[in-house]
């Protein structure tokens, strides 16, 4: 009996470490290829380490009407300019919002082409979806972007590869809030994000999901709450590309 009692309290252990195990490759695969924050692969800047109180405002997933163009004009009521990591796909499927924010002097940089899983590891299918992407922008903008910020964050080091054959500035940044997709009220999602601000920071945000549209009504209203929190407390607001110092186009 002992004997036996030992024998199933190894099998328990043993399950237990192979649980533990896998806990732990999950959170390191999960920190080096898509965590905001990781460099492990390679730069990956997710804000500038500037004293000056500025934000950078980003929306990912776009262009998404009639969001998109509602974010627009928050930030035009409130002289701000913000960057857009526009997916291909979405800016042929809604060009005219598109080229409102380039009028407007906002930055648009890229968001990959159809914003598939599938589509973000191999190199040959980054370079395809680089490639795609850069086609729409010329055809609907005349514009070619340096900023590229890779789908779900995921990067690989193809990825790296790419940027670099493509001259690219890859770009991170912190999520406004972690569940931001999912459309909690807008109260919640400007609260966290005011809390995540500081000099230099580089905020996330949606208005679109994916390359599938959907709702973005309470990231629009959270928008609104957070220029004005942030106004009120001396901070200014720029875009990516001045925050790090490089070109926005070629």
């Amino acid at each position: 009996m002992p004997g036996r009692a030992l024998g199933a309290g190894s099998r328990h252990l043993g399950a237990r470490g192979l649980a533990s195990a896998g806990i732990g490759l999950a959170a390191a695969s999960y920190w080096t290829f898509m965590s905001p924050y990781s460099q492990l692969l390679g730069p990956f800047p997710y804000r500038s380490w500037t004293t000056e109180r500025v934000v950078a405002l980003t929306f990912d997933d776009g262009p998404n009407e009639p969001y998109t163009s509602q974010i627009a004009d928050i930030l035009g009521s409130s002289g701000v300019h913000a960057t857009f990591f526009a997916v291909g796909a979405c800016l042929e499927r809604h060009p005219e919002p598109a080229r409102r924010l380039a009028r407007d002097g906002h930055v648009l940089g890229s968001h990959g082409y159809s914003h598939r899983l599938g589509r973000c590891v191999g190199r040959d299918v980054l370079r395809d979806e680089v490639s795609r992407a850069e086609a729409a922008f010329r055809r609907q903008l005349g514009l070619r972007p340096v900023l590229f910020r890779p789908p779900w964050l995921l990067r690989t080091p193809g990825l790296f590869a790419v940027a670099h054959e493509r001259s690219l500035q890859l770009v991170s940044g912190e999520f406004a809030h972690a569940c931001e997709v999912l459309q909690p009220s807008p109260e919640r999602i400007a609260r966290r994000a005011v809390a995540k601000a500081r000099p230099g920071s580089v905020l996330i945000f949606h208005d679109g999901a994916e390359a599938k549209g959907g709702d973005r009504s309470a990231t629009v209203a959270a928008v609104e709450l957070v220029i004005a929190e942030l106004s009120a407390r001396a901070y200014g607001f720029t875009t990516v590309d001045r925050l790090l110092g490089v070109d926005p186009y070629r």
